[in-house]
Parts: structure tokens; C-alpha cells; sequence
């Protein structure tokens, strides 16, 4: 099929990094997109507008993260037929995907909008920055059709092994985005909205050059409007693969919130601070990211082919490259830090909220890269519940009860800062257990009817 590649011959190496690079570039100009948000906003209209913008990245993960893991498990389902070579259930995948993209694009944007004010009152967002707050995320709540529909076009064009054209796309939207963003906020002085507007319309372009490439695609994953609609054989494979990666997205999305609620506890400066560092870890942690994004195609398309000791050379290839790579990246951040920082803000106060973070992160990034690439693996095997529950278990009851104990106790930021090398430490010794006594090679059961 045109444009689309099978990671089930070949070299294991040359297949997972090819695959990696094209998402790795992609990825970064994802990251793109909230990051000048920040640093133009920081810029132009200062700290107060720079928390405002800081302040809602975990809720719209929160409210987004389900649905992104659902078309995850999507794009597991699909390269498993991909690899598989089965082009009915194949073709019945990618139009089911697309349907529940469109679904819930809808109803996304109208529960954002109207529950944003009661939600940021509940994670005590600051007064001084409330109002900005509300209108920055009712605008991108507004656009979240682009988002959503871009999210599942690039995982069925992933899950085909095409991570080409998502990395055009995103270039392109990605410099729309600043053009917009300098032209709304620097030339009409435009307030923190606008950078929410800029960033909408720039996915939303994103999302229409992906579905039009979807219905340039040969064969049987094309995209082809009158074969939309509810398969209800496809909704249950996809909920079955997709709803443990999506429940835990929002777990863990939603300890972020109970965490980011007691970052405000601290004042403007922290959240602006402690948002800056988000910024920086967001792009660090890029290659980690793309190389557990190729384990989980990589993993779904051999299992599906039936190739399990390639599989398991593959996971264990991938697995040395994003935990290699992430302590480097730690390494890199603990001597460029300062400098990162203060791109975003020029406080000193928030600067050192930043800094503090950062020091105690980065030296435990090779267990986050363990956590998140055998789950990567696990996704890629069928096996998401297992990641699942232990998420739950420590990303979100124990890392929400420590903090709830101990801010009040210690009166400290820096055990929230804390928090998060502790759980990795948790989720990294149980999957790793689980990865080297389970059989979560086989098992594989792909419906065809």
C-alpha cells in the first residue's frame, strides 16, 4: 500500500528509528503549539497572562487525555490488522475511528465550554488570574474538533507505519501558529485568548491536511466518507484496546489536577515557575516519547503478523533507546536549565520555583522512560489494563494521598516536586517485573467478522 509501511521485515533497528525520527520532529512541533503560546504570552503580557496560560495545561490534558488514549487503542487495532494483512476489519477500523473522532469532537467542545469557570473554582486557580484563565481555555475548548480529529488521523497513519506526512502537517500548523500568535499578541494587542485562537485555528488546519491525505490513501485503510458510521464490532475491539490507555490518561490527568491545585496553593510565581519548567520538560522528553510511540506500532504490527521473537527483540531495542535517552536529556537539562527557565519568565522568584523542580526531575528521568516504554510495549501487545492498574494504584491514589498529607504538614513545594520521582520509582519496578514474567507475547485474538 502507498505510503503506508510494515515494520515486520527488515532490520529491527533501521524499522523502529526510522519510524521514531519523522514522529520525534513531528511530536516537537506539537509541542510547539502551547510552548510560544508561553513564551509569547510571557513576553508580551507578562507573568500574570504566563501563569493564566500555565494554569490550565493540566486540565485540558484531563479533558482530552481520555479520548486521546482511546484513539491510541484505535491505532493499536489497526496496525495489528495492518500487520496481519486482513483489509475488511482493517477498512471497518479506520472509518469507526474517524466517526467517534467526529462524535466526540462535538461533545467536547461544548462540555469545555460550558464547565470551564466551575472547574478552575474547584482547583483553586488564583484570583488575579481567574478571568484570563477561563477565556484562554473556553476559546480552545471552542476548537477542539481540530485536535481530536488531528490526534486520530496521526494514529491510523502511524499505525500504518506513515510518519511522514503528520510531520509535514505539523510544520505547516506549526508556523501558522506563530505567525498567528505574533500577529493577535504582538501587533493587535489582542489579550490571552488570542493565543488559545491562534492555536485552534492552527490545529484545525493540521487536521483538515490529514484527513484529506486519509482519502488519498490506496487500498483499504482510504478514507471514504460514505463508509462512515457506528460498527458496533469495531466500537467494542476499540473500547476493549483503547479504554484502559484512555481511563488511564485520565488518571493520571486527573492527579495532575489535584497536584496542580496545590501548586496554586503557592501563588502566582510558583504556577508561572513551575509552568515554565513544564514547557522545557514537555520538548526534553520528545525522543523518549517517539521511541515508545514506535514500540507500541512496532509491537501491534508483528504480534499481529505473528512474529513474537522480533517483537521482543524490538520492545527490548526500544526500551535501551528511551532510557538511554532520557537520562542524557536529564543530564542536558541539569546544565541548561537556568537559561531554558528564563525564556518564559524573567522573575527571579518564578525562575527558582522552576530550577527547584528541575533538579530534583531530571536525575530520575530513566524511570519514567522505563514506565512509559513498557507500557508503550504492553499497549502494543493488548495488555493496557495492566499499565492501567498500576497507574492507578501509583500515579494516582498514592501520588494524590502523599501530597494531600504532606503539603499540609510541610508547607513545601518541593513535595510536590518530590512526588513524582517516588511514583515513577513505583510503576517502574512492578512493570518491570510483569515485562520479564508475563507472556504478554501471546494471546493474540484479532476478529475478522
Amino acid at each position: 500500500m502507498k505510503d503506508q509501511s510494515r515494520m515486520t521485515e527488515g532490520p529491527i533497528a533501521g524499522a523502529i528509528i526510522r519510524f521514531a525520527i519523522p514522529l520525534f520532529l513531528g511530536n516537537l512541533f506539537q509541542q510547539m503549539y502551547n510552548s510560544v503560546d508561553s513564551l509569547i504570552v510571557g513576553n508580551f503580557l507578562g507573568n500574570s497572562s504566563l501563569a493564566a496560560v500555565s494554569a490550565t495545561g493540566t486540565l485540558i490534558q484531563l479533558m482530552i487525555g481520555f479520548f486521546q488514549g482511546v484513539f491510541l487503542g484505535a491505532g493499536v487495532l489497526v496496525a495489528r490488522y495492518f500487520g496481519a494483512k486482513l483489509d475488511d476489519p482493517l477498512r471497518r477500523a479506520v472509518h469507526t475511528t474517524i466517526t467517534i473522532a467526529l462524535t466526540v469532537g462535538v461533545l467536547l467542545s461544548i462540555i469545555g465550554v460550558l464547565f470551564t469557570p466551575l472547574i478552575l473554582d474547584w482547583m483553586g486557580t488564583p484570583d488575579d488570574i481567574f478571568d484570563q484563565t477561563v477565556s484562554y481555555i473556553r476559546v480552545y475548548f471552542a476548537g477542539a474538533m481540530g485536535l481530536i480529529m488531528y490526534n486520530a488521523c496521526t494514529g491510523i497513519m502511524q499505525a500504518l507505519g506513515d510518519t511522514k506526512h503528520p510531520l509535514y502537517f505539523l510544520i505547516i500548523s506549526s508556523v501558522t501558529n506563530v505567525c498567528l500568535d505574533l500577529l493577535f499578541i504582538g501587533v493587535f494587542h489582542w489579550g490571552v485568548f488570542s493565543a488559545s485562537l491562534a492555536t485552534i485555528i492552527a490545529q484545525l488546519l493540521s487536521a483538515i491536511l490529514c484527513v484529506i491525505r486519509l482519502m488519498r490513501f490506496e487500498g483499504s485503510a482510504k478514507l471514504e466518507p460514505k463508509h462512515l458510521g457506528f460498527d458496533m464490532d469495531m466500537i467494542r475491539q476499540i473500547i476493549n484496546f483503547g479504554l484502559p490507555s484512555g481511563l488511564q490518561n485520565s488518571i493520571i490527568n486527573f492527579a495532575n489536577v489535584i497536584v496542580q491545585s496545590n501548586i496554586n496553593s503557592f501563588g502566582t510565581m510558583a504556577v508561572a515557575g513551575l509552568g515554565a519548567y513544564s514547557k522545557i520538560d514537555g520538548f526534553a522528553f520528545l525522543p523518549v516519547t517517539s521511541f515508545n510511540a514506535a514500540m507500541t506500532t512496532f509491537v501491534g504490527q508483528n504480534l499481529g503478523a505473528r512474529e513474537y521473537e522480533r517483537a521482543k527483540k524490538g520492545s527490548r531495542f526500544g526500551l535501551f533507546c528511551a532510557i538511554t535517552l532520557a537520562e542524557l536529556i536529564g543530564g542536558l537539562l541539569i546544565l541548561f536549565g537556568r537559561p531554558l527557565i528564563s525564556a518564559f519568565t524573567s522573575e527571579p522568584e518564578a525562575i527558582s520555583y522552576g530550577l527547584d523542580k528541575l533538579h530534583i526531575m531530571a536525575p530520575f528521568f530513566f524511570l519514567l522512560a522505563t514506565s512509559h516504554g513498557l507500557a508503550a510495549v504492553l499497549r502494543g501487545a493488548g495488555k493496557a489494563k495492566i499499565p492501567m492498574f498500576v497507574m492507578l494504584g501509583c500515579w494516582c491514589i498514592f501520588r494524590v494521598t502523599f501530597i494531600s498529607i504532606m503539603v499540609p504538614l510541610t508547607h513545601s513545594i518541593n513535595v510536590v516536586n518530590w512526588v513524582y520521582p517516588i511514583t515513577w520509582s513505583m510503576s517502574a519496578v512492578i512493570l518491570t517485573i510483569y515485562y520479564f514474567k508475563a507472556d504478554w507475547v501471546h494471546g493474540l485474538d484479532l476478529k475478522t467478522a
